[in-house]
């Protein structure tokens, strides 16, 4: 298998604090990664990083190759904890913009999910409920053809009931030569499909194995060994 994102001793700081300390680590393609740490443990600084939001001080990144940079920027769909539309919009202005923006974007599979959702193009952004903006913006980011997804808290504003549906369309819409990278306090909904697991705490990888080796090793769920791991 390739690898899509490879990071050696990547160091990001703001001002004085270290947020991601000496970071190494690999992903490779077709695989589902979950990133887990408690709150201000690097997670949101790492996906940034790789999205090219921020800046980092010291270290090397390469996704598919590419050192982080414009080139980068366009094979990455990213998806923030946070919805960023200008409420204003109808759903299908998005769709229009995600259409004009990127290549890779497929605007029929991007219709086909909200029909699913029951969610109407012509809606405003502002008219909808804080899940559904947060499942609007999933079906764009799924929507591309990238090689690396980036989906920072995907499921923290929906239902449980469209959990389901949430972790269906991730495994459905990525290409099997990309790679996914899920944050997530989540655990129990997501570790049904996660490939292999990434700890990640005080900005530096605490451990990276797959999730069949977690189970077999520690007789646990992974849920259950970061509730050990991360313990208070």
């Amino acid at each position: 298998m390739s690898v899509i994102v490879e990071c050696k001793d990547l160091t990001v700081k703001y001002g004085k604090k270290v947020a991601l300390n000496n970071f190494s680590v690999e992903f490779e393609e077709g695989r589902i990664v979950g990133l887990l740490g408690p709150n201000g443990s690097g997670k949101t600084t790492f996906i940034k990083t790789l999205s090219g939001l921020i800046t980092k001080s010291a270290g090397n990144v390469t996704i598919a190759g590419e050192k982080l940079g414009t080139a980068t920027k366009s094979i990455v769909s990213y998806l923030p904890e946070r919805p960023y539309f200008p409420s204003s919009m109808r759903v299908k202005d998005m769709i229009d913009f995600f259409n004009d923006f990127y290549t890779d974007f497929n605007p029929q599979t991007a219709y086909e999910m909200l029909e699913t959702l029951k969610i109407s193009p012509k809606d405003k952004i502002k008219a909808l409920s804080k899940g559904t903006r947060e499942k609007v913006q999933l079906v764009l980011v799924m929507s591309r053809s990238a090689k690396l997804y980036l989906l920072d808290e995907p499921m923290g504003g929906v239902d449980p009931a469209a959990r389901d549906f949430i972790l269906k369309t991730i495994l459905t819409n990525y290409s099997k030569d990309a790679c996914v990278i899920i944050s997530t306090h989540l655990i129990q909904d997501v570790e049904q499909v996660l490939d292999e697991v990434a700890f990640i705490k005080e900005g530096r990888l605490a451990m990276f194995k797959s999730a069949d080796e977690i189970r077999e090793e520690n007789g646990k769920s992974i849920d259950g060994l970061f509730r050990a791991v991360f313990a208070c």
